[in-house]
């Protein structure tokens, strides 16, 4: 498997857990939601999401996975921060 290919797979990789942050945000909905793990989850995705975002931009050099994943997983890391700063508002 060359470089260009295997960074296509990882850019792709990249949207799907940018995907499947949104997929979890809309299953995980309602007054019984669990928020502190929903944080948790929708940070670990997008930092994982924007680590292989790079690694596919370094290895297959298209900057259309670049740019897609740094903007939508940095998005859902935008939106797990201010769930954090909502809780932490809330609790005080």
């Amino acid at each position: 498997m060359n470089n260009r290919k295997a960074g296509s797979i990882l850019g792709v990789t990249s949207i799907v857990s940018m995907i499947l942050s949104i997929v979890i945000f809309y299953m995980q909905r309602g007054p019984n939601a669990d928020i502190q793990l929903g944080i948790l989850v929708f940070s670990i995705l997008s930092i994982i999401g924007i680590f292989l975002a790079v690694i596919s931009w370094l290895m297959s050099k298209r900057l259309v996975f670049l740019v897609i994943g740094l903007l939508g997983n940095g998005a859902v890391l935008a939106y797990a921060f201010l769930l954090l700063l909502a809780v932490g508002i809330s609790e005080s």
